[in-house]
């Protein structure tokens, strides 16, 4: 092929090659700017943003609160990736891989920083004793389909959903690619969810909080556009439990969230206490 890539001996960016995030993406870490983060008046301090990764623990939040759990009170505080603040001294002293979310419970004596979605949920769990089994074989259930989200949603979102959304072209490799394997993810959850109510078995869970915001929200047409392209409704079990999941008053609450846009019943920036969330949903037609 005459426009074949060909790779250089040593690799220089390229900054002007890099889609929707080449303005912020660099290939070094740290901060690169000094700021402190607000502190709101909660145990719970969040620094985050609604993406997939945000919802997961905002979700969590408020499906905690809903048990009755008050020291799951937290403050949102709104982290604009597209502005670079998770390069900011302050986020970084919390998280120094400067990706959202990241949590400080700041509870006890001691402040805790708690970074990477998988982790603040397998945290919060074991915090407050809910949403994850006791029983050693559900335990290891729920975290099997933990970890795999974990380690799939990455093909799913910086694979599939960057070729296909946010890429600055189209590219018939990339995006084959990685159709084939969100297809793939796709069928696995259908096919486990033609068994279980919940992902991980009759009991709701943080897997079920984990997954969701990626998958179900992808197979209800609301992540990239690509739910026709992804024949999404072809996968009825899957269907059953996203729209399930999407019912839980705590989800409502939670996914809305940090979010910058959208209606104003379904974005709010920060979330201080629930009257935030209160007042935007009530605007809900």
């Amino acid at each position: 092929m005459s426009n074949a890539y060909v790779p250089p001996k040593v690799w220089t960016m390229d900054a002007e090659n890099g889609g929707e995030w080449a303005s912020i993406n660099r290939p070094e870490a740290g901060a690169r700017f000094d700021r402190e983060l607000p502190i709101g008046e909660h145990p719970l301090q969040l620094y985050s943003m609604g993406t997939p990764n945000g919802q997961k623990i905002t979700i969590m939040l408020e499906e905690l609160l809903a048990l009755g759990e008050s020291g799951a009170e937290y403050d949102a505080h709104l982290i604009r990736i597209g502005d670079g603040d998770q390069f900011s001294s302050g986020f970084v002293a919390v998280n120094p891989n400067s990706k959202i979310p990241a949590l400080v419970d700041r509870s006890g004596s001691t402040p805790v920083n708690v970074f990477e979605s998988g982790s603040i949920l397998l945290y919060l769990a074991e915090k407050f004793g809910q949403l994850l089994p006791q029983d050693h074989a559900a335990r290891t259930q729920v975290l099997n389909w933990l970890f795999w989200l974990q380690g799939s949603a990455p093909y799913l979102g910086g694979g599939f959903g960057h070729f296909y959304a946010y890429a600055p072209e189209k590219f018939e490799y990339p995006i084959n690619r990685f159709t084939m394997e969100a297809k793939r993810q796709l069928d696995l959850l259908d096919k486990q969810l033609a068994e279980n109510t919940y992902i991980a078995g009759e009991t709701f869970s943080i897997a079920d909080i984990a997954i969701w915001p990626w998958y179900g929200n992808l197979v209800l047409g609301l992540a990239y556009n690509a739910a026709e392209f992804l024949d999404a409704g072809s996968y009825q079990h899957l269907q059953r439990w996203a729209k399930m999941i999407y019912e839980r008053p705590a989800v409502q609450r939670g996914r809305i969230v940090n979010k910058t846009s959208g209606e104003a019943w379904e974005a709010i920036e920060e979330r201080h206490s629930a009257a935030d969330i209160d007042a935007a949903l009530k605007q809900r037609p």
